[in-house]
């Protein structure tokens, strides 16, 4: 070691002075000189041990070590950075000692700096600590920042998404010349995509002269976070065509993108790319897949991907869960859910809320009030969303009465969605007294969201109150509340296809609106009659039959039905939920033209195989 130093000291002799060094170089004292050789000698050794240490015991004794030598702790600057680091950045590391090691730094290094940084962005629960750091950093005026600084910090407000903090920052790296690093463009697109400023993003992306893999994964996460799904999946065929090959984190973005957009023949060529190319699936995209095939309406393919995972987390239980309830399978959801508890896997909020879903569609009520109970058992309290469930499920068990009680009488947060259950349930029993009563607290709180005017016109409709069905339509004329366009999309050779109600903008809606009109006839000569009141409002009656024959999942099917060949499965994703009169339509459909058709709407998956339908009418 000793032959070394006296190398490298004669090596910086040669060079010349001290200042042509950085001021806070490990081989410069605090008074601009060069250190000795057994100073040098000193902490190269203790550096050495440090990146040795196999746990925090050993690094302790080695942290004591150094404060009981002899000479001055000024000398040790060096090896109390990598103990900081060490502490701050390893999995064996511990924070809080990092903190305590930083501050007795006699002369701390940017290295130091950076380290306490970054390692205080990756605790469990990460707060605006590091954007604090760096601030004291900028006040002291030494050391100076550099690049690496301005990446960990920018991570940092992603991190917790502080907008107004990484502005600032943006600036201060624009106005110290670091705009041109690649780590530090790289740091701004994922800050301004976890931050959903996806335009901003966009445009310190396209102003990259190389884009690497982390840039690319950037963007595309922060597409799919603001539901720019289509564009998500552009981004990834670019970045194929620029020869990029993406990695884990990259997939989970792609197959997450293709689970919102429902785009299964993308998310199937994902997995298989995965396979061929032997990427390794950890538990996030092991995860990701399950939840993509289950979002897909491939319930089967989730659960093999489910089965073969090595590990499986609460999250990917979940995942599981949530997906069984999705497609109205509620028994599997329950053994599934068993199978966790004896796996010993900690169910969390998550979790109880999927479980507590399949009982709703299930209408499973005695299991549903035993979870309910064990939940609470868990220590676990109950949000705004489990009591959601809860009252779904008495509301389509029938015991409405029960739900009003638990609404009214516990000490929740008013929700629109648990009223809404609420008044569905009141219209399903026909109760237009206490139906009223939760119309008008419901409008009290959406007075312009135009699902509530549904749901009350159809409890209206469901005991013929056709006066009170006219006042509601000028009310909403009064609010300006328009219905939410119903809109459907199918996946026909890699390509999504989106119609609308009534859709007259698709380049082959001339010969798709022909095929409706023989798949209308075919239908109706198997015996269907329109089933009109779930039609807003009280027309005519061929009119109320010509609106339900607009529907957007319609065009969505018999664009599948002209495009494709059995045995290849229609699926379908709709916004709104579907109606009852287009569920009885399709489930004929499928019987008459002997394909299987899976509809996802805005709650679940209706599975339509031979005229039936997984939900067994149950939804």
């Amino acid at each position: 070691m000793s032959c070394i130093i006296e190398l490298l000291s004669t090596s910086v002799r040669k060079l010349g002075s001290a200042s042509r060094f950085p001021s806070d170089h490990p081989w410069i004292t605090r008074a601009g000189s060069f250190k000795n050789s057994q100073e040098l000698e000193e902490e190269e050794r203790f550096a050495f041990l440090i990146r040795k240490c196999p746990n925090m015991r050993v690094l302790r004794q080695l942290h004591a070590h150094i404060l009981t030598r002899p000479l001055p702790l000024s000398t040790f600057s060096f090896a109390l950075s990598k103990i900081t680091a060490f502490c701050a950045l390893s999995p064996l590391g511990n924070i809080d000692y990092a903190r305590l090691v930083f501050a007795q730094i006699a002369r701390t290094s940017i290295f130091s700096w950076n380290s306490l940084i970054k390692g205080c962005s990756k605790i469990q629960n990460p707060s605006k600590e590091p954007i604090a750091l760096f601030k004291k950093l900028s006040e002291t005026g030494y050391p100076v920042p550099n690049s690496f600084t301005m990446a960990f910090v920018l991570k940092a407000c992603a991190i917790v998404t502080a907008f107004e903090e990484g502005l600032q920052v943006h600036s201060r790296v624009l106005k110290d010349g670091f705009g041109s690093s690649s780590f530090v463009q790289t740091s701004l697109v994922n800050f301004y995509g976890k931050c959903e400023e996806i335009g901003l993003a966009k445009k310190v992306f396209d102003e990259m002269p190389e884009r690497n893999l982390v840039a690319w994964t950037a963007m595309i996460s922060g597409h799919v976070r603001v539901g720019a799904v289509d564009e998500a999946l552009g981004l990834f065929r670019e970045m194929q065509k620029a020869g990029i090959e993406p990695d884990a984190v990259t997939l989970v973005s792609v197959v997450s993108a293709c689970a919102a957009a429902g785009a299964l023949d993308i998310g199937s060529w994902v997995h298989a790319y995965i396979e061929k190319r032997s990427v390794l699936t950890d538990l996030e995209l092991g995860t990701a897949l399950v939840d993509m095939y289950a979002k897909c309406g491939c319930i089967e393919k989730a659960k093999q991907v489910f089965v073969h995972m090595p590990v499986r987390d609460t999250r990917a239980w979940s995942s599981m869960i949530m997906g069984f309830a999705y497609h109205g399978l509620s028994e599997d959801a329950i053994a599934a859910f068993r199978q966790m508890l004896e796996a010993e896997v900690m169910p969390d909020r998550v979790t109880f809320i999927g479980i507590l879903s399949a009982c709703a569609h299930g209408g499973i009520v005695s299991e549903g009030q035993r979870i309910w109970s064990l939940m609470l058992e868990c220590g676990i309290e109950p949000s705004v969303e489990h009591y959601g469930c809860i009252v779904d499920l008495l509301c389509r068990s029938g015991l409405v009465e029960e739900a009003y009680r638990i609404v009214t009488t516990t000490n929740i947060p008013s929700n629109p969605a648990t009223w809404r259950s609420l008044l569905k349930g009141c219209k399903k029993k026909r109760l237009s007294n206490l139906g009223e009563i939760v119309a008008r607290y419901l409008l009290q709180l959406e007075p312009l969201n135009a699902e509530n005017y549904i749901v009350i016109s159809n409890l209206y409709s469901s005991v013929s109150q056709w006066e009170k069905m006219s006042e509601l339509r000028k009310e909403m004329k009064e609010n300006s509340v328009k219905p939410i366009p119903g809109c459907s999309s199918i996946e026909v050779d890699g390509v999504v296809h989106e119609f609308v109600m009534g859709d007259q903008s698709h380049p082959e809606v001339k010969i798709l609106r022909e095929f409706m009109e023989e798949m209308a006839r075919r239908v109706w000569d198997s015996g269907y009659r329109p089933s009109v009141s779930d039609v807003l409002h009280k027309v005519m009656y061929e009119e109320k039959e010509g609106a339900l024959g607009e529907h957007s999942e319609r065009f969505a099917i018999a664009y599948g039905l002209l495009k494709t060949r059995a045995p290849v499965v229609i699926r379908v994703v709709k916004n709104l939920r579907v109606c009852g009169d287009c569920h009885e339509v399709i489930k004929m459909i499928s019987k008459i033209y002997e394909r299987e058709i899976i509809v996802r709407d805005r709650v679940r998956f209706h599975k339509f195989v031979e005229g039936t339908c997984s939900c067994k009418d149950y939804w």
